[in-house]
């Protein structure tokens, strides 16, 4: 799965390759396997936010996966030159206020950057599929808006 181009060092291999296997193991009760793979320094940013340290990111996360009911990641493709990799993914969660509680996919990509841990995490994704678009009325004004946009 994984396309290794450039100069990464085994260790930056060995390190995208834990992330990979790390990622879809996460729940709430195990956020301590973060501490495997970022660096206590690490700076981490998505659509929605922007933080700095493995606590505030473990902190992030616990909140996040405390209400979630399911997730799970489908890790599509990587590639890694050097210190840097781009991973693209697809996640599936359920979170009882958004979509009824039904399953919800986002498609997205994270860049990582790799040194003895990961110091550098940014996800891209589609806040509309994942936040917007899920909830009542406002997911319809979100989805005529898109359908508007693409006529």
């Amino acid at each position: 799965m994984a396309n290794f181009c450039g100069q990464a060092s085994a260790e930056q291999q060995l390190l995208l390759e834990q992330f990979i296997a790390i990622y879809p193991q996460l729940r709430a009760d195990n956020l301590a396997l973060l501490a495997q793979i970022y660096d206590d320094d690490i700076r981490f940013q998505d659509p929605l936010h922007q933080l700095q340290g493995l606590r505030a990111l473990t902190d992030y996360f616990t909140g996040l996966y405390c209400n979630i009911t399911d997730i799970h990641f489908d890790i599509q493709q990587v590639l890694m030159t050097g210190a840097q990799a781009a991973i693209t993914w697809r996640m599936s969660f359920a979170h009882p206020k958004l979509a009824r509680g039904k399953l919800i996919a986002v498609d997205g990509m994270s860049h990582l950057t790799l040194e003895h841990k990961i110091i550098f995490h940014r996800d891209y994704f589609d806040v509309g599929q994942m936040l917007y678009e899920q909830l009542p009325l406002v997911g319809g004004m979100v989805r005529l808006i898109k359908q508007r946009a693409q006529t």
